[in-house]
């Protein structure tokens, strides 16, 4: 499970690899659950229709172009809070566990249904995530990111909530089993299925926001290439 996070940086990199503006109120370097950050979403009145597209429509190593239309960039907090959360103090014990949404089970999970079903689909920028290695006995953190240095675009869920005058905009990232991933397969918990983030290819920004039905969206939730990715262990 990927419970921490880096964000872009420089800013310059929302533009250049998203397609849209750098945030007007920078967020920390690192983000951790219940903290704010960063997620991209489609506009409200998109000004093209990318419905259709598939990952096959789109390369995957075709970079966006800068002021992408129809996207936005939101600030919200890193631990979906689902609609039906009944308080704030109910929202804060929840979303502390649920800023990792397994794709195989938005469909039957109260917490993340209404999301995914309601194509209350984003993307999450971030320059790497982090995840332990328990291979030597204790929990090493260990940065995962492109051997290129490149951001990556991880696939999520956002969500809306308001109660009571008090309103929550909250993400999770969305992820993939790893379990046969030359790369990935190495971390967590021994024993434990093995998870990674569901990384988009760098052409498909678009028609995973854009796609037209649930299982359209489903055909994005796949692993990374093992060999575009590096991993290294996290320096105190």
């Amino acid at each position: 499970m990927t419970t921490q996070y880096e964000s872009l940086h420089p800013d310059t990199l929302y533009a250049e690899a998203f397609g849209v503006e750098a945030p007007a109120e920078p967020v920390g370097r690192k983000i951790w659950p219940r903290q704010p950050g960063l997620f991209i979403r489609r506009a409200a009145s998109p000004a093209v229709d990318a419905a259709e597209n598939t990952p096959q429509d789109t390369p995957e190593n075709t970079p966006e172009t800068p002021a992408a239309p129809g996207r936005e960039l939101v600030r919200g907090q890193f631990g979906l809070v689902p609609r039906w959360v009944k308080s704030a103090s109910d929202a804060k014990l929840r979303s502390t566990k649920l800023v990792n949404a397994r794709h195989e089970i938005v469909t039957t999970s109260n917490n993340f249904r209404e999301a995914w079903l309601g194509a209350q689909r984003c993307i999450v920028p971030l320059m790497a995530f982090i995840v332990d290695d328990y291979r030597k006995g204790g929990a090493v953190p260990t940065r995962i990111s492109r051997v290129d240095g490149q951001p990556m675009g991880v696939a999520g869920l956002w969500e809306h909530w308001h109660k009571d005058g008090e309103t929550i905009v909250s993400f999770c990232l969305l992820t993939v089993n790893a379990n046969s991933h030359a790369l990935m397969h190495r971390y967590e918990q021994p024993g434990s299925e093995k998870r990674m983030p569901a990384i988009l290819g760098e052409g498909a920004y678009s028609a995973w926001l854009n796609a037209s039905t649930p299982d359209k969206a489903r055909d994005f939730m796949r692993a990374f290439a093992a060999e575009s990715l590096t991993a290294n262990p996290v320096l105190k």
